[in-house]
């Protein structure tokens, strides 16, 4: 009797985790290195008082993720489909070079980002560390061997599994070294913090890049790819709903741990951050070994979790523009891949930041937000597409809000790369 009913309980728990597959990978490939670098670099540099930016993101996000989905249940389309057939090929292009030049950037960086963390915390165990190469090449053969076996719904669920253990480290991480909890009242009232001697460039920068690392154009576009792989209709919207609520509930509660860690410690020590894997050295003596470990670990899935859905985003995007059926186990995928994958090597060997490219797909990501929020405005009130279910007077006015908020962050992310650029 005992048996059964094991399986019944397996059974139903594998259905009800199938239910929210689509949003694991999505947060995976929300939350990564340059998420926790943003979050991170916020919380030691002002505390709580940007939280209300994560919220405002947050709610854009889902926002987004929910018509984007909306629009595939309703046409059967995914994203590039409905760019190439219904405005023009060009923007289907445009896409496939920003979003592609992006996922380069952020594979050589992410996989840097990696290998270094892992890299400082080896010095703990071993003298001198380990090189940051064996590092790179572990985890790069790691998700390699996993995209090998499976398919998408092999995916998400190894993905999940990544997911949880970051989500873990870094909710241990929170309630370790949260800060005083009316700080993070206050931080939900929004406000600009003033500039200060040590952050002369003040908090706009720092704005644009929190927002840009969750208002991703890269996740709308692979939500209308997910929903299609899932074979969701219309009749599943609440599925698809409630499953953007999940996915987006959890990219708030990470993101908030994040910046609270940094907050609670960094920002009380008054000590500044550039880069994440800055934090292992900075917060052993504040916060203890535990934590920076957990910490690292966080650190860690958090990278892995981004670096497999980039490596997939470029077959991914061709099957969507081509219309061609999504089978990652031909050859030429498998290809694609394993080259995108070997950038991942290129910060380790050669000990420098991609700078050129991470400037490049950095600007791509400025400009392309805003490109992203006017396609769905007009694809969701073509009535011949949409017919009764096109987009509500009060979704309208929501997205010209979001239209006009992405092209502030853009001019504001444009000028931050213009004084990288000619500083």
């Amino acid at each position: 009797m005992n048996q059964p009913q094991s399986k019944s309980l397996m059974q139903k728990f594998t259905q009800g985790l199938a239910l929210f597959l689509p949003g694991i990978f999505l947060l995976g490939f929300n939350i990564g290195t340059g998420s926790v670098t943003a979050m991170a670099k916020a919380g030691a540099d002002y505390g709580m008082s940007l939280l209300w930016t994560i919220v405002a993101s947050c709610l854009c996000t889902f926002f987004m993720i929910n018509l984007y989905g909306r629009y595939t249940l309703i046409t059967g389309e995914t994203a590039l489909e409905a760019f190439r057939k219904h405005i023009h090929p060009a923007v289907g292009i445009f896409f496939l070079v920003a979003l592609t030049t992006g996922v380069c950037g952020s594979v050589m960086g992410v996989m840097g980002i990696v290998a270094d963390i892992c890299y400082e915390w080896s010095k703990s165990a071993v003298e001198g560390g380990i090189s940051p190469v064996y590092f790179a090449a572990f985890f790069l053969s790691l998700v390699y061997f996993i995209f090998w076996n499976g398919k998408t719904q092999f995916f998400e669920r190894s993905l999940a599994v990544i997911v949880a253990i970051m989500s873990a480290c870094f909710l241990i991480n929170f309630f370790i070294m949260m800060p005083p909890p009316l700080d993070i009242i206050k931080g939900l009232i929004p406000s600009i913090p003033e500039v200060t001697s040590t952050n002369d460039k003040g908090p706009f920068l720092v704005i644009a890049s929190m927002i840009g690392t969750t208002v991703f154009s890269g996740l709308f576009i692979i939500r209308t790819t997910l929903v299609k792989e899932a074979g969701w209709t219309l009749a599943d919207y609440n599925k698809q709903r409630n499953d953007a609520i999940f996915s987006v509930f959890l990219m708030f509660i990470i993101s908030a741990s994040i910046m609270a860690a940094a907050a609670g410690t960094l920002f009380v020590e008054g000590i500044g951050l550039s880069k994440a894997s800055q934090m292992i050295g900075i917060l052993e003596p504040l916060a203890g070994t535990l934590a920076t470990s957990i910490f690292a670990f966080g650190l860690i899935a958090a990278g892995v979790s981004s670096q497999f859905p980039n490596i997939l985003m470029l077959p991914w995007l061709l099957c969507d523009y081509t219309g061609a059926k999504r089978d990652m186990t031909l050859p030429k995928f498998r290809i694609m891949v394993f080259v995108i994958s070997l950038l991942g090597l290129v910060v380790p060997i050669f000990e420098a930041r991609p700078v050129f490219v991470m400037i490049i797909s950095q600007a791509f990501n400025a400009i392309i937000l805003p490109i992203t929020v006017a396609c769905i405005f007009y694809l969701g009130n073509r009535t011949d597409l949409m017919k009764e279910h096109k987009n509500t007077l009060l979704a309208n006015c929501i997205l010209a809000a979001i239209l006009f908020f992405s092209i502030f962050t853009s001019v504001v992310g444009v000028k931050g790369v213009w004084q990288m650029i000619v500083a």
